[in-house]
Order: structure tokens, then C-alpha cells, then sequence
């Protein structure tokens, strides 16, 4: 966004982030660890999980507090680079 255009997100605010990846009993915790990079405070209690109809793969829903776009798109861009997160949303 150019500096000309506010945000519509008005920082600091509770921001829900979802990775979606297949099943593993690790995937939520390397999605929180993630966050936890971009988001020290973050309380591991926002976890909310969601098992596919099929059972193969898992929704992973985290709330954040986001302090600025860039710390956002930091987050977004370290969980679209790991192997594991097929989707993001």
C-alpha cells in the first residue's frame, strides 16, 4: 500500500491467521512456533484446530496481535515457505 492509502486495519489488533497443511500430530505446534517468531507474546490458548472431513488434513487457526502490515506479511512469508503449510488464509 502506498503511504498516500491508510491501512483498514487499524494496529494493534487481534489477527487470526489459518495454515492448512496435511494431518500430523506436529502441525500445530510448528505453526505456533512460527508465530511465536513474529509475535513473542503470542498465547498459544487462540489455538484453534479443525480435522478435514477425511481426517488428511488439518486447519490450524492462531490469533496474533498484529503490531503493522510488515509484521504480517514477515509472518505470511515465513509460513508460505515451510514445506508443511499447503495453504493460507
Amino acid at each position: 500500500m502506498d503511504n498516500e492509502q491508510e491501512s483498514p486495519i487499524k494496529y494493534p489488533c487481534a489477527y487470526p491467521i489459518k495454515a492448512i497443511g496435511h494431518y500430523a500430530d506436529d502441525f500445530a505446534d510448528i505453526v505456533i512456533a512460527i508465530l511465536q517468531h513474529h509475535d513473542p507474546d503470542l498465547d498459544p490458548g487462540t489455538l484453534e484446530k479443525r480435522l478435514s472431513n477425511g481426517g488428511r488434513y488439518l486447519s490450524v487457526t492462531v490469533t496474533i496481535t498484529a503490531q503493522s502490515r510488515e509484521q504480517l506479511e514477515s509472518a505470511y512469508a515465513e509460513l508460505k515457505g515451510h514445506e508443511r503449510v499447503l495453504y493460507l488464509l
